[in-house]
């Protein structure tokens, strides 16, 4: 598809009704309206539901009127959770787990994944993205107007400045459908979404529900935010007791330096909130706020590391790492006609759960290529039952140290957090077991008391990393040498008619790949979806 047609496929996608037509003569949607909207690196404690002194009124709404899902989790770093978000599946299945995609990455989700909007496209809704896409970009079929979404307004990457001209690495990263529009644009990135958000809303269709997907840049670096918002928490004196990671000192240095990064970060949350706020406006004005479901998060905890301006306490650790700092974020969701106000929920909740739950409340069930890892999680967000967890969910960052991994396993009672350093000549293990329901802080490490389980764990963790597919993304902070970003991200992809029909082989012929995917074992899956099975000598599984 070139950018012609994507663009005639985004116009049809916001064609108005004949200016006659009232709303009132417009027939309601039975299925509801969803509305997913992520923070990028919002700290735990930078909420007002959870203590915070940075306004969040809206956020703190959406928990008023709805609920909040105290136990929602997410990957460690940016794409493994919009990888595992997009597709219901397990990040590490999809070769997205590590690290995240890079600008000088060549991959993305695999194409033969059926994406949440794909799905909700086929079953009668219009489909939106607004915001950081962070799932691919080297070749056109993995952006967003071909992964589902009929129109699509933002950044391929991620730590794309705020101001004009928008750009990452050099290029500028602004788009409408493939085309350009950053050198036509002015205004603050966060209020640029909310408005085109809001703007898509109104110009919708409808006679058709919606799927709108806004994962917010804010408030990842670049640190920027509008000048009144940093005058306004200049003073802030929020000073929060240690997430113990080690890094305390560097924060405390930057801020006898004068370096101190959490006004400017603060007064980015704030201007996210007020985007929030301006798209629940829309909802409102429009009459389709009671049959809309707003579903809030982040995509990992804040970031505590020196320069970085967010807060997790009394969470351990923060971004990179899988300490609850790490993965357990702020979450709430509304929708007035199916949740009730104030409701909590204590369920394990991960964004892999969040496809089958939208889809649950749509009234379908999704037909996807490959078998979904989330859980239907409706009954618990709507308060009606608690469902318990006694699999393991897994994480992993190998962010930003290559070669240096916090992995964890968990269930509803314990929870195993290992550190591998893996040098040239050895490989360095710590484990951390807690009971995470009597030490939710993860104070007490029950590992030397309790060996069988943490081998027990441990062997988990291991059969799961055996998922990987081989060149999947590992961590990689800087390009390869001489490699130079493009003047302007939207001529990036290659397009779809430059481009084989048939996915490249490799090197391996086909008949010796089963005998090489077992014989590579740890090393990763040379043949996709598959899992070794050991009563098959190490010859794997498809899952699909």
């Amino acid at each position: 598809m070139n950018k012609k047609s994507l663009i005639a496929g985004a116009l049809l996608s916001v064609m108005t009704l004949p200016a006659m037509a009232s709303s009132a003569q417009v027939s309601k949607p039975e299925q509801p309206n969803v509305l997913v909207i992520m923070a990028d690196d919002l700290g735990w404690a930078d909420v007002g539901i959870n203590g915070s002194r940075i306004e969040t009124p809206n956020i703190d709404s959406l928990a008023a009127e709805g609920a909040t899902l105290e136990r929602f989790y997410v990957a460690p770093t940016c794409s493994p959770t919009r990888a595992g978000l997009m597709t219901g599946r397990d990040p590490m299945r999809l070769g997205i787990a590590y690290a995240t995609v890079m600008p000088w990455s060549n991959n993305g989700v695999n194409p033969s994944e059926t994406l949440m909007p794909q799905s909700f496209k086929e079953n009668g809704y219009q489909t939106a993205m607004f915001g950081k896409w962070h799932l691919g970009m080297s070749q056109e079929s993995y952006v967003p107007n071909m992964r589902g979404f009929d129109y699509f307004y933002g950044h391929l990457n991620t730590e794309v400045d705020y101001f004009p001209p928008y750009k990452n690495q050099g290029g500028a990263d602004l788009q409408r459908n493939g085309v350009s529009v950053a050198a036509d644009t002015e205004g603050y990135a966060t209020y640029l979404l909310a408005d085109d958000t809001s703007r898509w809303i109104k110009e919708r269709d409808k006679k058709k529900p919606f799927f709108a997907y806004v994962p917010f840049l804010a408030p990842h670096t670049p640190l920027q935010a509008p000048a009144e918002l940093i005058e306004k928490y200049k003073d802030l004196d929020d000073d929060s007791e240690s997430s113990r990671t080690g890094t305390e000192g560097l924060r405390r240095l930057a801020k006898l330096t004068g370096s101190d990064a959490r006004p400017v970060y603060a007064a980015m949350v704030d201007a996210m909130d007020q985007a929030i706020g301006r798209i629940l406006k829309t909802l409102e004005d429009e009459g389709i706020a009671d049959n809309t479901i707003v579903m809030f998060f982040s995509d990992n905890g804040g970031p505590v590391y020196g320069g970085a301006g967010a807060y997790n306490y009394p969470l351990r650790g923060g971004k990179g790492n899988t300490f609850e700092g790490g993965i357990r974020v702020p979450s709430v969701a509304r929708w007035p006609e199916g949740i009730p106000a104030g409701t909590k929920v204590d369920s394990i909740m991960t964004m892999m759960d969040v496809f089958p739950t939208m889809a649950a409340a749509a009234g379908f069930e999704p037909q996807t290529t490959y078998k979904l890892d989330g859980r239907n999680m409706l009954k618990a967000m709507s308060g009606k039952q608690k469902i318990g967890r006694e699999d393991y969910v897994f994480f992993v960052s190998e962010t930003p140290v290559r070669n240096h991994f916090s992995i964890t396993a968990f269930n509803d009672q314990y929870k195993l957090v290992q550190q591998v350093d893996q040098s040239l000549t050895s490989i360095d293990v710590t484990n951390y077991l807690f009971d995470i329901n009597k030490d939710p802080y993860e104070h007490n490490n029950l590992a030397a008391n309790n060996p069988k389980l943490v081998a027990k764990m441990s062997e988990a963790i291991r059969e799961w990393r055996l998922l990987h597919p081989l060149n999947g993304t590992r961590s990689n902070v800087v390009p390869p040498p001489g490699w130079r970003a493009p003047r302007d991200w939207a001529d990036y992809p290659i397009p779809m008619e430059k481009l084989q029909a048939e996915e490249a082989r490799g090197m391996p012929p086909e008949r010796v790949k089963r005998m090489l995917d077992r014989t590579y074992g740890d090393a990763g899956r040379l043949i996709y979806d598959c899992t070794p099975n050991p009563w098959l000598m190490g010859f794997c599984t498809k899952n699909n």
